[in-house]
């Protein structure tokens, strides 16, 4: 009869123990099984009258860039756009876009309205490209090498800080690399 009362007990302590666990893990920090690997073969179409296309290959030219995935729809996106527009203008490091799940006049609209920070820009309407890219929600920023391997993820927007701390120090460091 003791057992029997045990086993709930040990079953709500142990739940009780996984979701604070849980609640004590910094959500931004979601693996990517994609770090160290090249990023995912694409060829997206452009945003008509916006930007040149992006494909994987564009990812491969020697340089380090980062890529936005965004949408027009996305609120964090747009919490996060007045910062990718501070460093498209400080021309630190070339920055790709991908319009995620967004139709491309949504796109033309939401970047004429709100300035375009991309060099290039693929619009992934189906979302497909985003989930080989391994999206979990948008926006999401990924650093890629010059050789165009996934260095670093940005799970939400980015903020100032993340962009001071991690972002740039990373950017230097892959840009000094032979």
């Amino acid at each position: 009869m003791r057992a029997a009362f045990y086993i709930p007990l040990a079953a709500f302590l142990g739940l009780a123990a996984a979701l604070g666990i849980g609640l004590t893990m910094n959500m931004r920090l979601l693996p990517s099984a994609l770090i160290g690997r090249s990023v995912p073969t694409f060829n997206l179409p452009p945003v008509p009258g916006v930007r040149p296309a992006l494909s994987s290959a564009n990812l491969k030219a020697g340089k380090v860039v980062l890529v936005n995935i965004f949408a027009s729809w996305c609120v964090s996106c747009r919490e996060e756009h007045p910062i990718l527009m501070a460093l498209a203008k400080s021309h630190v490091v070339p920055i790709y876009g991908i319009a995620y799940k967004d139709t491309p006049k949504a796109t033309a609209t939401y970047l004429a309205n709100n300035g375009d920070p991309y060099q290039r820009i693929g619009e992934d309407e189906t979302g497909r490209v985003g989930i080989n890219w391994g999206v979990y929600g948008v926006p999401e920023t990924y650093v890629v090498t010059k050789t165009g391997k996934i260095a670093y993820k940005v799970v939400g927007p980015i903020s100032a800080a993340i962009l001071t701390q991690k972002v740039l120090p990373l950017v230097r460091k892959l840009e000094a690399e032979p």
